[in-house]
């Protein structure tokens, strides 16, 4: 299939059981009377008081619905969507590195699209987030009702970045490459959507270490199936210079902590703390070492 009838064919999703109903509740909220918003740490919509009396209850009501709540927070109006992580952290680490005004930027895994939401302040010339998942589009079309900002989601995965319409300037892919059971082909689709000179931010799980090897768990790892490879710094770097990336950067590292990601009311499910060892909190659970991530600007020349 081509781009477009990939894009049709997922646009289906939208009609599952478990989703047409989030979609006709997001739809059917009064058209929201929005007085201003700001992208700062909490993405927020100030709501106009009259408005907020009237539909305030219905508009969490929505929200709540779409749980898991995972990146954030978000308020809207008096709402507080205290999201599992505090994504606000990760954004600081990275900001300064950030050159992003007139650019062509895409987010991949971009969930419900709050990194897009803070990039705004420093005016890019495009803003594309990917993410094939039903739930957190629902999530993004909730909050666009509020902000209306100009951002692109796409229900695609990193896989289609080759064939997308135009390359990237920048491109973010946070907390996706260990989803991956092909490391290497992610990074070379990342590479194929940059421009010449274009930069990739990304963020993984590493291990300790000065070999180049890496940890592949034998069933979950931090409670979480879908964990294939954690690498050491020198074995990321060789899987970006194989992927054809010719400058790769460490920009820090750092354990994942409660402080970042815990559990609230908007997730209900377990979180950082119940990964853990309860007994040596540097353990995950299975009795890997706990999550520690890199930070990583790349280069395409």
């Amino acid at each position: 299939m081509n781009l477009e009838e990939i894009r049709a064919e997922r646009r289906k999703w939208l009609g599952w059981k478990n989703i047409a109903p989030l979609i006709e509740a997001i739809d059917a909220l009064e058209e929201p009377r929005v007085e201003r918003v700001s992208y700062g740490e909490t993405v927020t919509a100030e709501l106009e008081a009259g408005y907020e009396a009237e539909h305030g209850a219905r508009i969490e009501a929505v929200a709540r619905g779409l749980m898991p709540w995972r990146k954030g927070p978000f308020r809207l109006g008096k709402l507080l969507i205290d999201s599992e992580w505090r994504s606000q952290i990760k954004y600081a680490l990275l900001e300064p590195h950030l050159d992003l005004e007139g650019k062509r930027v895409g987010d991949i895994g971009c969930n419900n699209g709050y990194y897009l939401y803070r990039m705004l302040e420093q005016k890019p010339a495009k803003l594309v987030g990917f993410d094939p998942s039903a739930l957190y589009y629902s999530q993004f079309r909730f909050l666009q009702r509020f902000f209306q900002a100009p951002i692109d989601y796409e229900l695609l995965g990193v896989e289609h970045l080759p064939a997308y319409e135009e390359p990237f300037d920048v491109l973010f892919c946070l907390g996706v490459l260990y989803h991956r059971s092909d490391p290497i082909a992610t990074l070379k689709a990342l590479h194929r959507g940059l421009v010449k000179g274009g930069e990739l931010f990304l963020d993984t799980f590493m291990i300790e270490g000065e070999q180049e090897v890496c940890l592949t768990p034998a069933g979950r790892y931090s409670k979480i199936p879908n964990i294939y490879f954690i690498p050491t710094v020198p074995a990321l770097r060789n899987w970006c210079h194989r992927a054809g990336f010719d400058e790769v950067e460490v920009l820090a590292v750092k354990p994942t902590d409660t402080t970042e990601q815990r559990k609230t009311s908007w997730i209900e499910t377990q979180s950082l703390e119940e990964f853990l060892d309860p007994e040596d909190p540097t353990r995950t659970v299975e009795g890997y070492p706990a999550p520690v991530r890199v930070y990583i600007r790349a280069k395409k020349s």
